[in-house]
């Protein structure tokens, strides 16, 4: 009798006793990727001086598609690399955008070596874009990845799957958050402007600044931003 006593306590679903510790790491796990903080410091805090221009690979679009038709051919699917870089402003998250002419926005980054790991990779591009010129290094922290992105064909439309039917994806972009430093001095391209743009802005608004950057809105909604009031004027002579 006692047997069967021993038996019904120790059957069922959950066995608490046996899964109290399992439990625990579970829930702390959990707090850990389910309250994700990045921190947000004010535009103000950042110092953005100009270097020289910064220049694009290729000529035109359709020499950037030949010469990706060119290079599959040889190593197979491009990959690239962004950055997005947050601050904020009136105490609304805004994204640091690359602008060239008065219609096109990017955000930083670009292609990787080949074999190139893609953390190193967009360190070095970030470096390559907004990197000093009086010798300091820059530290870059590369928080999370936050989209991916694919080209299915030689052609201007990405999407955030690989579509039915494709089985050799001509580019995979992926997105990765970039946490700033409290301070930092950029040097912007002289052929870019370099302007932040709030998220309201952002969303829903492909027209103006395609399906990868008005689509960050709602990558981004699952972090909770600690917004820093301290701010830091800065006046650079150039």
């Amino acid at each position: 009798m006692a047997m069967a006593t021993s038996q019904v306590k120790g059957s069922g679903w959950p066995r608490r006793a046996s899964n109290s510790s399992f439990e625990g790491k579970v829930v702390q796990n959990q707090s850990v990727t389910i309250n994700r903080t990045v921190n947000l410091y004010p535009l103000t805090n950042y110092t953005f001086g100009t270097k020289e221009p910064l220049f694009e690979k290729d000529p035109s679009v359709p020499a950037r598609f030949q010469r990706m038709r060119d290079e599959f051919d040889k190593i197979g699917m491009r990959r690239s690399v962004e950055g997005v870089l947050l601050v904020h402003e009136h105490g609304l998250p805004h994204v640091l955008l690359l602008q060239l002419g008065t219609t096109f926005f990017k955000l930083p980054g670009g292609e990787l070596n080949t074999g190139e790991d893609e953390v190193e990779g967009l360190k070095r591009l970030l470096t390559e874009t907004f990197g000093r010129q009086d010798g300091v290094k820059q530290e870059w922290v590369i928080e999370d990845t936050i989209g991916n992105w694919w080209r299915p064909n030689f052609e201007p439309p990405q999407y955030p799957y690989v579509p039915p039917h494709i089985t050799k994806p001509k580019e995979h972009k992926r997105l990765f958050l970039v946490q700033l430093q409290e301070k930092a001095l950029f040097a912007v391209p002289k052929n870019y402007k370099l302007v932040a743009a709030p998220l309201f802005e952002l969303y829903d608004n492909s027209q103006g600044y395609g399906p990868i950057i008005s689509s960050l809105p709602q990558s981004l909604c699952r972090y909770v931003f600690k917004k820093s009031t301290f701010c830091m004027i800065h006046i650079l002579v150039m």
